[in-house]
């Protein structure tokens, strides 16, 4: 234990009043360096420390919980920050205590808090300090929006919630190129996505290699999201992302999820209307034989369990896919039941490649490598199927009134537009092509969203009449 102390990073002028926060650190020296590494932070940011409560805009008080009398210590301080200053932010291992009943700890202590993260967590503490004392911004200094810079248009946004693949897939580089799963803190995405909400974007699109295994490499720990305990899981994730996203009126879309049995527990929230009926599911092919050679952790007929189950619990659900033709060794009966899977599957969209060998894959050594020619042969059969699967789908949506997201609206529409409806995720999916408003007064504008009576269908887009 140590005395609690008022922490001061160096003085620093400034040619404006810069925000002040009091600071009290309490506990190890572990602890000490997580104040430090706030307190860089703070410092880098443009925000200034104070010696007294008096004088701060908000209170951080870093607190230990390891025994009972520092886990008094840290309440006492915690209790002393709000009587003279009433706005604080506790972190620290006593943020990450549960009392007997399982709630915090601190907020069953001292509900009016503002925040509680657990130790080490600069970022949540950051997060929280942003939200209630905005974070100073100099035009010559700070040229970096709080979302970051962004290639994609204003109103869609990709979220990445881990880097890596714990899979060793045959035709496959990437383990070697970015290694196993890492999976981000789930205080980090959920801050992320906050802010690219409050950026305006109107679609997050949540991606990774492999975004259904989330959480896997750290066994599904528990982090901290604005002072409230959340898994490093899917699931988790998805419902705070849901929750998160509805008071913006803005849709959450899930790529590359492989169909693991625990992606059940997911749909029903699409069902709810938390976050889109869509799944991107890598499904690569349909037979046994060739699954085993490409090192896929599924078979063509559990897929068709896993689609018939996702359908049963929201019968609205999109999915996508993408499939390798001419996979070396892949014989004339394999392809077939990969025709076969698509017409029964009923893939809502899918997309197929002639199998290319990538420098550095297994694959290369199978045995049986096909002609590029009759690759290609595949390809275009498999997409043949594909397209007849899709475009019936697409004609039984004429007729029906679609929430559709506006991605270009020429003169504010009076001459149409383009926009995509929740079965469309952006560049690898159709369009829904708006026609001019029959109302004068009805405008498009690019990143809202309009309501559209589909009156049609053109190759692989919609078309359809605002309302």
């Amino acid at each position: 234990m140590t005395n609690p102390r008022m922490l001061l990073p160096p003085e620093s002028s400034s040619p404006s009043p810069a925000p002040k926060i009091g600071f009290v650190s309490l506990g190890c020296p572990k602890a000490l360096t997580d104040s430090e590494l706030i307190l860089t932070q703070l410092s880098a940011e443009g925000y200034a420390t104070v010696k007294t409560y008096a004088g701060a805009d908000l209170v951080i008080v870093n607190t230990c919980g390891f025994i009972d009398e520092a886990v008094k210590e840290s309440l006492d301080a915690i209790g002393d920050a709000l009587a003279a200053n009433g706005r604080v932010i506790v972190t620290g291992c006593l943020g990450a205590k549960a009392d007997a009943g399982g709630a915090n700890l601190v907020r069953q202590m001292h509900p009016s808090v503002l925040a509680v993260t657990g130790p080490h967590a600069t970022q949540e503490v950051m997060d929280a300090v942003h939200r209630h004392v905005p974070k100073p911004h100099d035009p010559f200094v700070d040229l970096v929006p709080a979302q970051g810079i962004k290639l994609t248009p204003r109103h869609y946004a990709y979220l990445k919630i881990s880097e890596g693949c714990n899979h060793r897939c045959t035709f496959c580089i990437i383990p070697s190129l970015r290694g196993d799963l890492v999976s981000r803190p789930v205080g980090d995405v959920l801050g992320e996505g906050r802010r690219l909400f409050e950026s305006g974007v109107k679609e997050l699109l949540v991606v990774s290699q492999d975004t259904s295994a989330y959480g896997v490499d750290v066994k599904y720990r528990t982090g901290f999201w604005e002072g409230r305990p959340v898994k490093t899981r899917l699931l988790d994730l998805c419902e705070q992302l849901g929750a998160m996203a509805e008071p913006f009126g803005a849709w959450v879309r899930l790529h590359y999820v492989y169909p693991y049995p625990h992606v059940d527990e997911i749909v029903p929230l699409m069902a709810q209307g938390r976050i889109l009926p869509y799944l991107d599911v890598p499904f690569q092919h349909a037979h046994p034989n060739v699954l085993k050679r490409m090192k896929r952790p599924a078979s063509g007929e559990k897929n068709l369990d896993r689609l018939q189950r996702w359908r049963e619990l929201c019968p609205e659900i999109v999915v996508r896919s993408t499939f390798i033709a001419g996979f070396p060794g892949e014989t004339e009966a394999e392809f077939e039941t990969l025709l076969d899977f698509m017409r029964v599957a009923q893939i809502d969209r899918a997309g197929c490649f002639a199998y290319s060998p990538v420098e550095g894959a297994v694959a290369n050594e199978l045995p049986g490598a096909l002609p590029a020619e009759l690759r290609e042969e595949r390809r275009a059969r498999f997409m043949a199927v594909a397209e007849q699967v899709s475009a019936a789908k697409l004609q039984r949506r004429v007729g029906a009134t679609m929430q559709v997201l506006v991605d270009a609206a020429p003169a504010l529409g009076r001459k149409g537009g383009v926009g995509r409806s929740y079965a469309d995720a952006p560049e690898i999916d159709g369009s829904v092509r708006l026609l001019p408003p029959e109302k004068a007064s009805k405008q498009l504008r690019v990143g809202e969203f309009t309501r559209a009576r589909i009156v049609g269908t053109q190759g692989h887009d919609l078309v359809a009449l605002p309302v």
